[in-house]
């Protein structure tokens, strides 16, 4: 019955896409991408910005992973996602202001073309970023890909075998824009955690002012301040009937401390440097 279930919910899907690259031309472009980092809680921003009632979400999905698995699609096809001008015309009718929609590929910080695809198709977009510490990010990361079948290694041999999974992908996604990568996408545990590399490269992309870094730990740990920080960047008012929640969460057994302190070791010159571009220390370093 599970199975019946989750094809006929992919048909739908497939009906629905088809028909919006079909009316594609009254469809709202995004206004913002929440880009990664992947495991930083970009799922629970993403539904916390949903409930904002002048934010019209991407349809079928949180993430569409257009500029980075999909750009062959077109631009039709990724348009099929968003909500109708017509939609937005109604929320102004309703509360007064104007409706903005995005989505929420955290694929498209790290992919090596994902930015400059963006910057040429979507000019005006916002881009947001959340960022926690490095360290539990690829421990998380690691879980979530062995939970989703991409990962069968322990998280140290998967951290030995990183160097040489990953090894040369970079370039070959450079060179051949049509290619994927599995280990670079699903497997980069620390080196996806570089946060630094990838923030200087969106911001040859975009310019700094329409990028947007939230520390992922400040924001759980005092939602508001940071949400009310988002809706000024977006040029949304305020709201205050917002519900905060963790999302997507995995609970894990603690790390080995040995090798937590090598691994803080290894980021501690990405942190620096993050610290410098970002103009404050995160608050895994404080």
């Amino acid at each position: 019955m599970t199975l019946v279930k989750t094809q006929a919910r992919r048909a739908v899907r497939s009906v629905s896409r088809t028909y919006g690259r079909w009316t594609s031309g009254s469809r709202l472009a995004p206004d913002f991408l929440i880009v990664g980092a992947q495991r930083c809680g970009t799922t629970s921003l993403f539904k916390t910005l949903s409930q904002h009632p002048g934010v019209l979400p991407a349809n079928y999905q949180k993430g569409v992973h257009y500029f980075d698995v999909a750009y062959d699609r077109g631009m039709d096809w990724y348009l099929g996602h968003f909500p109708t001008v017509r939609r937005a015309e109604a929320v102004r009718d309703r509360i007064g202001v104007r409706a903005v929609t995005g989505e929420s590929s955290p694929y498209y910080m790290f992919h090596p073309l994902a930015g400059e695809r963006i910057a040429k198709d979507l000019p005006e977009v916002r881009v947001l970023v959340l960022l926690r510490d490095p360290v539990e990010r690829a421990y998380s990361a690691h879980a979530h890909e062995r939970a989703r079948g991409f990962e069968t290694a322990s998280f140290e041999r998967a951290l030995e075998l990183e160097p040489e999974r990953i090894a040369g992908e970079r370039e070959r996604l450079l060179a051949d824009p049509t290619a994927d990568s599995h280990h670079y996408q699903h497997n980069a545990y620390l080196t996806r955690g570089q946060y630094v590399e990838q923030l200087e490269r969106l911001e040859s992309s975009f310019g700094r002012e329409r990028l947007h870094v939230i520390d992922a730990d400040d924001f759980f740990a005092e939602p508001r301040p940071a949400f009310d920080a988002v809706c000024d960047f977006l040029g949304l008012p305020r709201w205050a009937d917002i519900s905060f929640g963790k999302h997507n969460a995995r609970s894990r057994s603690p790390m080995n401390p040995a090798l937590r302190a090598r691994l803080e070791e290894h980021f501690a010159p990405y942190d620096e440097r993050l610290s410098a571009w970002w103009g404050r220390v995160p608050s895994w370093r404080r």
